[in-house]
């Protein structure tokens, strides 16, 4: 449904989206993942048309192809088939749910004998149908959201292009919201890309990509990705968690050490795992720390994102 060849998005001397190449099948979640300034808003706006790529060197020519239709040279073909759902809230706080759905549903063509049953189905869907009246701007944030992809959804599109969309929102808003993107890529084999900032969030994606500086690092399943690093994570429980960062960042065999929480992950050499427990089972104490847990746990998204950053640097 998308097919993404050679993006290059140059403002001045920078260059926000360097030789980007996204492939995602119908049916599909690809999670784009980056620190603030990596390019994935750059990237989204370049797939639905709001930006045009920047030409680069003349034998990685840009193209974009939408379900089949090339960006450049079918332009409102291919727009007819994205639902695009940006991070800021961007409909109209005076009117009504109903009314906001009802006026892009006709600005995407669609007539009254098709709007009106679409409208109330894809409210339904998001769970909007008891809000019909309420205006938009006495929404709450997820509530906003909710509304916003139902809006992306009006027209039926074969691709769905979400911009962080729960940032800022509640857990429960979280959840209930990848509950629709999820039935959305199964029910009705939406093409879903989707940036956000959450590793766990990009854990129920089909395929992850992480993006640095407008290059995409690496690209795989959350499973294979975490195993990358499979056998190398150390976990730490105790306290103070400061001082056991600092014993385990002097270890010879610790690469990086990082707090998640109410503990630490340690990401140590291939070779040294066992050692460094070792040692660390000594250095501790010896250094007024108290550890009550010291095991190897698989690793998590973030353990292989850090290790990535760190790599490319």
């Amino acid at each position: 449904m998308i097919e993404a060849r050679h993006l290059r998005k140059a403002f001045g001397d920078r260059l926000a989206v360097d030789d980007l190449n996204l492939f995602i099948a119908d049916g599909e979640i690809y999670g784009l993942v980056g620190p603030d300034g990596a390019g994935k808003t750059t990237a989204i706006r370049l797939l639905c048309g709001a930006l045009s790529p920047s030409h680069g060197h003349p034998d990685a020519k840009p193209s974009i192809e939408i379900a089949g239709y090339h960006l450049d040279k079918q332009l409102e073909a291919a727009r007819a088939q994205i639902g695009y759902l940006p991070q800021r809230f961007s409909l109209y706080e005076d009117l009504t749910v109903l009314e906001n759905l009802r006026f892009f549903a006709e600005v995407r063509g669609l007539p009254a004998r098709d709007w009106q049953p679409r409208c109330m189905e894809i409210l339904a869907f998001v769970g909007l149908d008891s809000f019909i009246n309420r205006r938009a701007g006495f929404l709450s944030g997820g509530m906003k959201q909710k509304l916003g992809l139902a809006v992306a959804l009006v027209h039926r599109p074969h691709v769905l292009l979400l911009d962080e969309p729960t940032t800022g929102v509640d857990p429960v808003t979280r959840q209930d919201f990848w509950q629709l993107i999820i039935r959305l890529a199964q029910e009705e084999k939406i093409a879903v890309l989707v940036s956000t900032p959450y590793m766990d969030e990009a854990a129920r994606c089909h395929r992850v990509g992480f993006l640095r500086q407008g290059k995409l690092l690496v690209e795989d399943t959350p499973e294979a990705l975490r195993s990358l690093l499979e056998g190398r994570i150390i976990e730490v429980r105790g306290s103070p968690l400061p001082l056991l960062r600092a014993i385990a960042r002097d270890d010879p065999g610790v690469e990086n050490a990082q707090m998640f929480g109410d503990r630490l992950h340690l990401r140590c050499q291939s070779d040294q795992v066992e050692a460094a427990m070792r040692r660390l089972a000594s250095s501790i104490p010896d250094r007024g720390g108290q550890a009550t847990l010291v095991r190897v746990v698989p690793p998590q998204l973030e353990d292989v994102f850090i290790s990535l950053m760190e790599t490319e640097a």
